[in-house]
């Protein structure tokens, strides 16, 4: 096989995997380890495809902070659905907490409280969002502005959470990596997450299809510390079989 032909099947393997090792692609294509490793190297200069530990993946796994105002256009009609769907969560009365990110914007922003909801909040933007309707008793959390998220982070933040109790958090993050867990790009925003999960019942982790396979700066939590997955219908069904095999419950917004 030409080596054009070649790098073009490894591509069209990582589309339909995500990620394939060294020795399945070369048993795959009928080539030495060391014939994969150089198509691999010239196909991850072209920033084609990324190398890691003996594979391949088809993207880059490692995410960066970004403005919120950059955020918010990114995969807009599928954030709103997922927004949407976890909505659907909250029950009469409720107690909720809400973290950052722009996902959860979009959750503040198709929430219709039953009777009266108390909120606690990180993000500036998801109490100015539930301060329109009266309904809501809205928690702003305290603390060090991060101007990147438009969110509060710091131990003025953290010490509110220690003596209260919520029944679901909602939980934006930068990336999803099944053998490294969820993550985001600021160690100190990894740290009020972790808060919030102690202080809540139930973690549900709102993630555009995109997030998968990323790793962030900071680690929140395991995999396994994950209640439930709202994502969109882009994600792969390899992913969602993945998902549910470690105990999760997936929804997938439409």
């Amino acid at each position: 096989m030409l080596k054009k032909k070649r790098q073009a099947a490894i591509i069209e393997a990582l589309i339909k995997e995500e990620s394939v090792s060294v020795s399945d692609l070369a048993q795959l294509l009928g080539v030495s380890s060391v014939t994969i490793r150089k198509d691999l190297s010239e196909l991850e200069q072209a920033n084609k495809l990324y190398r890691s530990h003996g594979k391949a993946i088809l993207i880059n796994p490692f995410t960066f902070n970004r403005s919120v105002i950059e955020k918010e256009k990114m995969a807009p009609e599928q954030k709103d659905a997922i927004g949407r769907e976890a909505a659907k969560l909250i029950d009469r009365d409720d107690s909720i907490i809400i973290a950052s990110g722009t996902t959860v914007h979009a959750l503040a922003r198709n929430i219709k409280p039953i009777h009266r909801l108390t909120v606690v909040t990180a993000s500036l933007q998801v109490s100015v969002i539930l301060s329109q309707d009266e309904c809501n008793d809205i928690i702003q959390l305290g603390g060090m502005v991060r101007h990147s998220s438009l969110s509060v982070v710091g131990q003025y933040s953290k010490s509110i959470l220690e003596n209260c109790s919520f029944s679901k958090l909602f939980i934006g993050v930068d990336g999803i990596d099944f053998s490294y867990g969820f993550t985001t790009t600021d160690m100190r925003e990894a740290e009020l997450n972790q808060q919030m999960m102690r202080a809540a019942q139930k973690v549900i982790v709102l993630a555009d299809s995109s997030k998968f396979g990323r790793r962030g700066f900071a680690k929140i939590g395991n995999i396994e510390d994950i209640d439930m997955i709202i994502t969109d219908a882009g994600v792969n069904p390899n992913i969602v079989n993945q998902i549910r095999e470690h105990g999760i419950d997936v929804v997938i917004a439409q």
